[in-house]
């Protein structure tokens, strides 16, 4: 690029690429440096060989792996500078610069050149569009979410329907009603033996106390039997009987 025509016209506007290119080369090189003497305090303080022999070890080996890095850095910066003074910063053949005297161009008048309304009208058209279709998405994401919802729900009614259906399985109707009939049974038979013995027992405190109440010797002895009872003593009591 030295003494050609592109090196001309950046001069003439006080511009230097290769000045650019080396300040990229040497920020990257103090990236590389300092990104390999923070390696070399971290492995120096991890191994824990400060002040011993193994320091020195440690450095020329973070020197060998420097040198290796650094070595195909430069090669790919070599390769990125040629790349940039041959095409990134190479001026077009015939390419002039305005004379300061030439009135520069009229930046409102090449907008209104540029600018199209019916293509700012079918871009606000498709913007619409756009928003449109934003909100249906979005809709139809809500609408998803409450069907997925419903179908968990689902899912959970017809895992209980189904475990109902193995239980119904398990154990026959037949053999459930059965099993109820004779429960029945048995509970008729329990509680006509609890009435009875119930009504034994109301009957046999009855003769209790009538017994009780004869026994006194004034009423009932060995000897005269009923004879000394007085009629209306005799009359309860037979009444009593009969309503037993």
């Amino acid at each position: 690029m030295e003494g050609s025509e592109s090196e001309a016209v950046y001069d003439s506007v006080g511009l230097n690429p290769q000045l650019f290119i080396n300040e990229v080369i040497n920020t990257v090189d103090d990236l590389v440096d300092d990104a390999f003497n923070y390696f070399h305090e971290e492995a120096s303080t991890g191994l824990k060989v400060q002040g011993t022999d193994r320091a020195q070890d440690l450095a020329m080996g973070v020197n060998v792996i420097r040198k290796m890095v650094q070595s195909n850095v430069d090669k790919r910066l070599l390769m990125w500078e040629q790349y940039c003074l041959d095409h990134c910063f190479e001026v077009p053949e015939g390419f002039v610069l305005p004379k300061s005297d030439e009135s520069p161009v009229d930046s409102s008048a090449f907008q209104s050149a540029v600018r199209d309304p019916e293509v700012d009208a079918q871009l606000d058209s498709l913007r619409n569009k756009l928003s449109k279709v934003g909100e249906e998405s979005a809709a139809l994401n809500r609408e998803l979410q409450i069907l997925e919802q419903q179908s968990a729900s689902s899912d959970r009614l017809s895992a209980l329907v189904n475990e109902t259906l193995q239980l119904y399985d398990q154990h026959s109707f037949h053999e459930m009603f059965q099993e109820m009939v004779k429960t029945s049974s048995e509970l008729k038979m329990k509680t006509a033996k609890l009435m009875t013995r119930r009504a034994e027992k109301v009957k046999q405190n009855k003769i209790d106390r009538i017994y009780n109440r004869y026994k006194d010797s004034s009423v009932m002895n060995d000897s005269k039997g009923f004879s000394g009872s007085r009629l209306e003593d005799l009359q309860e009591f037979i009444h009593t009987m009969k309503t037993m």
